[in-house]
């Protein structure tokens, strides 16, 4: 089957044409395409455009490990550059519907940047989910392998668990990643982000993925750190986000409206072998 591979902030994924892939699309498949020793290699598959009645297009995203995301901020803006690339798209904004939501894009600077218009944060409970009694979850408390851990949590149409931290780093994502990520207050998992606020414009943030584990970016990371920081009071409505893979704009109106603008790369075209299924 062809493929074609973008990263965004080192963040990569692997574009998949529904009519271009032969046989079932397993969560078996999905995880051998994107193992890196046994596959192409990505942190997920894009799996689209699909027709949709409500959107310019619809988009499919899957984890490395075969689940379903609901949005992907890095993905959705690699995907919107793959449409411009076929020449699906100009330089105007358009639509694509997800699981978590229709989002506006629009491809800049001859597909070197896109925009996207990610949708509404909340801090709701229920619509993030986490587990108790209807609140919106800001500075709570949860202890993970014996630490006591403050956290605020947020949906972006994907959830999202945001622990603020004076220092941070790779050690520490990695090791209390994999428990937050699955700890019982978050019933559908959660992605994790650790922030460190350097000023009111600009914030660092090292990120574990629900399904894919520690990344080197995330946008819907970086678009639910930045309104936990607005919410708190910490940031302005204009925000650099800064992860290992590089930076992304955010801006957070009055609403908790969120844009977000960053590159993506493209890194290759080519076909996937029949043969590593086997």
């Amino acid at each position: 089957m062809k493929f074609h591979k973008y990263h965004a902030l080192g963040n990569d994924y692997i574009v998949l044409d529904p009519d271009e892939v032969e046989g079932p699309f397993t969560p078996q498949r999905i995880k051998r395409i994107c193992h890196r020793n046994y596959g192409a290699g990505s942190d997920g598959i894009l799996f689209g455009p699909q027709d949709v009645y409500n959107a310019d297009f619809a988009l499919s995203i899957f984890n490395p490990d075969g689940s379903e995301a609901e949005k992907s901020g890095n993905g959705l803006r690699i995907f919107a550059r793959y449409l411009y690339d076929i020449d699906k798209v100009k330089d105007r904004p358009f639509t694509i519907s997800t699981l978590g939501g229709i989002v506006t894009a629009h491809v800049q600077d001859t597909g070197g940047a896109v925009t996207v218009e990610m949708g509404k944060v909340s801090f709701d409970s229920k619509q993030i989910p986490v587990t108790g009694r209807p609140r919106e979850v800001i500075n709570e408390r949860m202890e993970i392998r014996g630490l006591d851990i403050t956290f605020s949590a947020a949906t972006i149409g994907n959830p999202h668990c945001v622990i603020l931290r004076e220092d941070i780093n790779e050690t520490l994502a990695r090791k209390l990643g994999p428990a937050i990520e699955k700890n019982s207050l978050f019933p559908n998992r959660t992605n994790v982000q650790f922030a460190q606020v350097l000023d009111r414009s600009n914030i660092k943030l090292e990120i574990w993925e629900r399904g894919a584990g520690y990344t080197l970016a995330s946008g819907s990371s970086s678009c639910a750190a930045a309104a936990v920081t607005r919410r708190l009071g910490l940031c302005n409505s204009e925000i650099k986000v800064h992860m290992p893979g590089g930076q992304l704009d955010i801006k957070i109106d009055d609403d908790f409206k969120i844009t977000m603008t960053g590159p993506v790369t493209k890194v290759a075209d080519g076909i996937i072998s029949n043969e590593i299924f086997d």
